[in-house]
């Protein structure tokens, strides 16, 4: 049984190291920062911090040094994520509308059984929406792969042995959080999660998105567009029926009610978790053993403090 432990952002100060002193791991560990992309490597600060010896997997350069020398796959991998973005589009176009009128249709003044009912049917059409779209992006990705089949090519295949051979003598493996989609991408190139057998998992805001079944990117206070959380893409599945909301404080309404409940309807049967920083949550086998975050109930308030 896969062991995970989930975490919070690691800013101001990073934590990750209290949780493997808490497991009692003792190290070496594999590190993934591909999520900080070109600062990849800037790493020193925060092994210090963990307090086991650490080798970072360098996902980022390995994938660079890929597309170098493989062009015709660089080319078609670069094909692939421009028609995700533009499947991506649409699917924004379709949610705005759907969210447009969920919330036009909530405020309605209407007998309370039927409003309830309509209500019920709004968020079923958002999940239908999320559906489609995961099921359009996993087309795509199935594609490719079916096409180039890219661990057998050669400068993937090489990478995927160095990667085998440093995790065969790693006792767990350290996901960092950064950009999610680079993370995402990176860590199925190679297969990560593949080569790996029974290590422990420990991984930080988006680090934790990726190993869920559903990414979803959410901000009710955007810079720029309109607070409507998407789903990005699927993760890898060794943490079920959960979705992840890192750094909730600073992307996520409280005051909210009405909206807090559509997503955690939205998003049901699963759990939606809001990691800051201390959160942990300890899963096996995919579920969730213990906790200590906060969770968004069904009725729009947050539950702070939830323990699983």
């Amino acid at each position: 049984m896969t062991t995970v432990v989930l975490l919070g952002p690691q800013q101001p100060v990073p934590d990750v190291g209290a949780a493997l002193a808490v497991a009692h791991v003792k190290g070496p560990v594999a590190l993934v920062t591909a999520g900080w992309q070109e600062r990849e490597s800037d790493d020193q600060a925060l092994i210090e911090t963990l307090g086991v010896k650490a080798v970072n997997l360098t996902l980022h350069a390995r994938s660079e040094q890929v597309f170098t020398e493989d062009p015709e796959f660089s080319a078609a991998h670069k094909a692939k994520q421009g028609r995700l973005r533009l499947v991506n589009d649409f699917y924004r176009i379709r949610l705005d509308h759907e969210f447009e009128a969920a919330r036009s249709i909530s405020v309605r003044h209407v007998d309370p059984e039927l409003l309830a009912e309509e209500q019920i049917e709004s968020v079923e059409a958002l999940k239908q929406l999320d559906r489609d779209h995961l099921e359009r992006c996993q087309i795509k990705h199935d594609e490719l792969a079916d096409r180039w089949r890219p661990f057998e090519r050669p400068a993937i295949a090489r990478h995927r042995r160095e990667l085998a051979a440093i995790l065969s003598d790693v006792e767990a493996v350290v996901v960092m959080g950064g950009h999610v989609v680079s993370l995402l991408n990176r860590m199925k190139l190679f297969g990560l999660v593949g080569l790996c057998k029974n290590q422990r998992w420990f991984a930080a805001a988006a680090g934790a998105m990726v190993l869920t079944e559903r990414i979803f990117l959410f901000h009710d206070f955007p810079p720029h567009g309109t607070g409507i959380a998407e789903v990005l893409d699927r993760g890898f599945g060794l943490v079920r029926d959960l979705v992840v909301l890192p750094d909730f404080r600073h992307r996520i309404d409280a005051g909210d009610a009405a909206g807090i409940a559509r997503f955690v309807r939205r998003t049901s049967p699963a759990t939606c978790v809001a990691l800051d920083a201390g959160a942990r949550v300890h899963v096996e086998g995919g579920q969730v053993r213990h906790a200590l975050c906060h969770r968004l109930d069904a009725d729009g308030f947050i539950e702070e403090r939830w323990t699983g």
